[in-house]
């Protein structure tokens, strides 16, 4: 019996934010993957080693969690006043599927550096010493971002003291400016309310704030559910009854925001919408052993990502936060002491996060023209990645 060979394809390891995926440019994708269908989402399946019923990633290059089974694909951007396309598959873990629903907010930080080290951006727009504004387009979303890379003798600055919560150590700062945060087209409140009676199975009827920011986000409190906000990863990972209440939440949260339309139809939309819990501030241990006191945050959130509560906090959750923050009467913004806010830090499990936004009233509709926040990223690993030839 003959074997089909390992086919080899160039590809960079790299963290960004609070996450870690594999970047590839478009154009060194097998021909077959470079367009949208099957063949490509075998292909980052195989990358990552999905499904896995092991739940290990030992056969490939994911991590095994949200934060470290994603996949990025980049392009010279075909959009006017754009440098680079940035493509996002979110890919399951035990699931032989990819998401494409959304953006990677976190690893968004890591692709303003791809696209320099790739020639995206034109070299007389790179300083010797400087910032060097990259405009992406993101695909999934179809929206603007900035990144503002750090840029030193020529090249781009990855070492450095700013310290990211959920991050072992420190690097170099790089801000993002996510431009008209609202997710996809329609109102950024889809539902037309800032707090909506939403009726789950099992629960009752809950508050819950739904906005599309950053990423389509359903935000409850969390004494409404038996929470404090104060919860780490273990008292929520290990409970199968408590991610079964939460992914009920997510799927007629999703119906009611219009992104499905029957709750059948959430299995195959894992990554979006996220469903995540708030509450005043409270001091607490984070994952690392650091104190947060209540005194320097505004407000506690924990959020679920692909079934799982986050270790840290999403980018784009983030973005939801800081949005949802800055409009009076929101859950967030109650959450936060109410009132009128364009920043605001708010604890998570590793740690605290400030993340500022604008938004305004038009016409009885709310608006957001950008949030910002600050992350970081790192080249881990360059080269190949090699996957069995016939495998997609």
């Amino acid at each position: 019996m003959k074997f089909a060979p390992q086919v080899k394809i160039p590809a960079t390891y790299m963290r960004g934010g609070t996450s870690k995926g594999v970047f590839f440019r478009l154009q060194d994708l097998p021909e077959v993957a470079q367009v949208q269908g099957e063949a490509r989402d075998n292909l980052l399946l195989r990358v990552i080693g999905s499904p896995d019923p092991y739940g290990k990633h030992t056969d490939g290059m994911g991590g095994a969690t949200s934060s470290t089974s994603k996949t990025v694909i980049l392009s010279p951007s075909d959009k006017v006043d754009h440098d680079v396309n940035y493509l996002f598959g979110q890919v399951s873990i035990d699931k032989p599927f990819v998401d494409w629903s959304g953006n990677c907010g976190n690893l968004t930080a890591a692709v303003g550096a791809f696209a320099i080290n790739s020639g995206f951006v034109e070299s007389s727009r790179v300083p010797q010493n400087g910032i060097c504004t990259v405009r992406i387009w993101q695909a999934n979303i179809g929206k603007t971002i900035v990144a503002h890379v750090p840029i030193t003798n020529g090249e781009v600055q990855e070492t450095g003291d700013f310290e990211l919560d959920g991050v072992t150590f420190p690097a170099a700062e790089v801000e993002i400016e996510f431009m008209d945060p609202a997710d996809g087209e329609g109102a950024m409140f889809p539902t037309g309310n800032l707090i909506d009676d939403l009726e789950v199975p099992g629960i009752g009827v809950l508050k819950a704030t739904m906005i599309n920011a950053g990423i389509p986000t359903i935000f409850v409190n969390a004494e409404d559910i038996g929470y404090t906000g104060t919860e780490l990863q273990g008292a929520i990972n290990g409970d199968s009854k408590a991610l079964a209440m939460f992914e009920t939440i997510r799927a007629h949260g999703a119906v009611r925001m219009g992104l499905i339309s029957s709750i059948e139809e959430a299995v195959a939309r894992q990554h979006t919408p996220k469903v995540a819990f708030v509450s005043k501030p409270k001091e607490y241990v984070a994952s690392s052993g650091k104190k947060v006191i209540a005194a320097d945050i505004d407000l506690l959130v924990r959020a679920l990502s692909m079934g799982k509560l986050h270790h840290a906090m999403m980018g784009t959750a983030a973005v939801a936060i800081g949005t949802a923050a800055a409009i009076p009467g929101t859950l967030v913004n109650l959450a936060a002491g109410g009132g009128e806010r364009n920043s605001v830090c708010f604890g998570h499990p590793s740690g605290t996060l400030r993340v500022g936004a604008q938004a305004r009233e038009v016409d009885g509709q709310w608006t957001a023209t950008k949030a910002i926040m600050s992350r970081s990223a790192r080249i881990l690993m360059e080269g190949w990645v090699r996957v069995p030839a016939g495998c997609f």
